[in-house]
């Protein structure tokens, strides 16, 4: 896999407060004829992270980027629970330690087809108190 570039923020667009896993996620990628789960991790609900593809193992989250990225999935569509947010600050920043040249984005900013994860990203990074590495656009 090439340099991780982008930490990407997605989610599983499924009705908000409906909880589902990365075995379901998996599932549904299995359907689609994918390997398995595209996301290297998602979160659930109560915040708790599951795995899904290794991080060394390419993903399928992001046409034309899945080579220099890694994917989280926030379970539900547009409202996230204080949970989840807090997990997901913690995860990115431990990929950020990982890959500290890599660039927090929502799936939205590399596919202008896509609204996930359906919240401000740049505006939740700054609320969150995380920042992104000298990269002013993606």
């Amino acid at each position: 896999m090439n340099t991780i570039r982008y930490l990407v923020v997605h989610c599983s667009d499924t009705p908000n407060y409906r909880e589902h896993d990365a075995a379901d996620i998996h599932r549904w990628h299995k359907k689609k004829r994918w390997t398995g789960i595209g996301y290297n991790a998602v979160i659930k609900l109560s915040g708790e992270v599951e795995h899904g593809r290794p991080n060394y193992w390419q993903g399928a989250h992001v046409r034309k980027h899945n080579n220099h990225s890694l994917g989280v999935c926030l379970i539900g569509r547009d409202k996230f629970t204080k949970a989840q947010l807090q997990s997901l600050k913690l995860l990115l920043s431990s990929w950020q330690q990982a890959y500290p040249d890599a660039h927090i984005v929502g799936h939205y900013q590399l596919d202008d087809n896509k609204s996930c994860p359906n919240i401000d990203i740049p505006q939740w990074l700054a609320a969150a108190g995380l920042t992104n590495p000298g990269i002013n656009h993606v």
